[in-house]
């Protein structure tokens, strides 16, 4: 086995290690934290495409038990609507490739998340337990952007990004494949469109399951 094939199956068993971390301790408090953060991506993504499409965000609200929601005003429904599972997705492999493929940027990334936390919870955050939680977890991840080496700033950004591309998926497998009932993004988008709730949560985690073997697929071919 040559060098580069051993960092790719060194850095595959590290991703599975993690992985099998977080099956373990997913209902413990040591998880919780990074829980709160993928509700707070989540949340971040239904604004962020209601502004995209010419809405305005009224507030964000996250909720102790690992729940959230979002208040828009405008923009499109069916956009924001779609913008919170995958948003999640979509943000935990970013940053995993910015982790694997711009390491050098690692801490500036870091330090960037922590300021985008900031932002948002001064500007749209409501209710104590968010305004606590963006404060904390923000400055928190500003400060290790800071003060890390870059190799442990990767590290960082890659256990944010798995655990971000993770929860989506599980998200979606749990409130809307397990609980096509409940009330969810795609119970919402069923009455704008329609189309039953469970095909959409089919749809999405369709669709996550793809993009995370095309990334896990990449970093393997790449030295």
């Amino acid at each position: 086995m040559n060098p580069s094939e051993r960092r790719r199956l060194l850095l595959i068993t590290a991703l599975a290690a993690y992985l099998v971390a977080l099956w373990v301790l997913w209902p413990t408090v040591f998880v919780y934290p990074l829980k709160i953060f993928v509700v707070f991506l989540h949340e971040l993504s239904h604004a962020l495409a209601a502004m995209a499409t010419g809405g305005q965000v009224a507030s964000i609200r996250l909720d102790a038990r690992e729940g959230g929601a979002t208040w828009v005003r405008g923009g499109s429904r069916f956009i924001t609507l779609s913008a919170g599972y995958l948003g999640s997705l979509l943000w935990g492999l970013l940053l995993l490739a910015v982790a694997r493929w711009r390491p050098r940027a690692a801490r500036a990334g870091v330090q960037g998340l922590g300021i985008l936390l900031l932002l948002i919870t001064v500007a749209y955050v409501r209710g104590a337990f968010g305004i606590l939680f963006g404060l904390l977890f923000g400055c928190a991840l500003f400060a290790a952007g800071r003060r890390l080496r870059q190799d442990a700033a990767v590290l960082v950004l890659s256990a944010l990004g798995v655990t971000s591309a993770v929860y989506a998926l599980l998200d979606i497998r749990s409130d809307i494949l397990l609980r096509p009932g409940a009330l969810s993004d795609a119970a919402l988008l069923a009455q704008l469109t329609g189309i039953p709730a469970l095909v959409w949560g089919v749809l999405w985690g369709g669709l996550a399951l793809v993009a995370c073997g095309l990334m896990l697929r990449r970093i393997w071919k790449t030295p």
